[in-house]
């Protein structure tokens, strides 16, 4: 592992997007240990931009539970519990299984081909191992569940909830494997739906979302125990805040 403090790498021309998910992935590994205060100039000065943007960024990662932020106190990275995640997971299971739900009742033709088409051409990222691009028909694919639900109330809850989880969706392609068995069951999902058979296609979703937590937290786990860098010009506060 490099000595060489996540904290102070630079790096220029960065997206609010793109701080946030190396951040992100900073603290989901470890690497930026829980109870770590964040300097705003520090963060500045890492990613060559103003502070406009870190504060931006601070606070999607305090949307997200993985900073906590208090007046006087500065932004200070919490504590990841095991027991909130896999209650988020739970939730986010539940959402998008009334989505899939819903798709086998309501979804047009139109829709249900388009779905039917992303899937299939996702097969290729599978084969060629291209994991960024998988990932990007993922959220796509997940995105069309909600909209082809038909219902903006529980559009909207899951997308709060999968912005949540995001880091921890993402941290999952990290497994070995974890592409294709997503794909398989993404396929369970999408034949259920074509075939108008809505439990089915609950039931399927909501295998599948719990196997992502799965994977989540075993991409959690292989990475907690390694040596964690502190990041230059950060503190550590032993009072961590609020879990994830």
């Amino acid at each position: 592992m490099s000595t060489q403090s996540p904290l102070s790498q630079a790096r220029e021309g960065n997206t609010v997007d793109e701080m946030l998910e190396q951040v992100a992935d900073e603290i989901i590994r470890g690497d930026i240990a829980p109870g770590t205060k964040l300097d705003a100039r520090v963060m500045a000065e890492r990613f060559a931009v103003s502070r406009t943007p870190v504060r931006e960024m601070f606070a999607h990662l305090a949307a997200m539970g993985l900073v906590v932020r208090r007046p006087n106190r500065g932004v200070t990275v919490a504590e990841i519990s095991d027991e909130n995640l896999m209650a988020m997971y739970e939730a986010m299971a539940e959402l998008e299984a009334a989505c899939a739900r819903l798709c086998a009742l309501r979804m047009t033709l139109k829709e249900r081909q388009s779905l039917q088409r992303l899937h299939q051409s996702a097969l290729h990222h599978v084969r060629d191992g291209t994991t960024d691009d998988y990932e990007a028909y993922n959220l796509e694919f997940h995105s069309r569940l909600y909209a082809g639900a038909h219902s903006p109330c529980l559009r909207d809850m899951a997308l709060t909830t999968r912005s949540r989880l995001q880091p921890f969706r993402h941290a999952q392609f990290r497994l070995p494997q974890r592409p294709s068995h997503s794909w398989e069951e993404h396929d369970a999902i999408v034949g259920a739906i074509l075939a108008g058979d809505a439990e089915a296609a609950a039931r399927a979703t909501r295998a599948h979302v719990l196997q992502v937590s799965h994977g989540s937290r075993d991409y959690l786990e292989s990475n907690r125990g390694n040596d964690r860098p502190r990041g230059a010009h950060t503190h550590h506060d032993g009072d961590g805040g609020c879990d994830a």
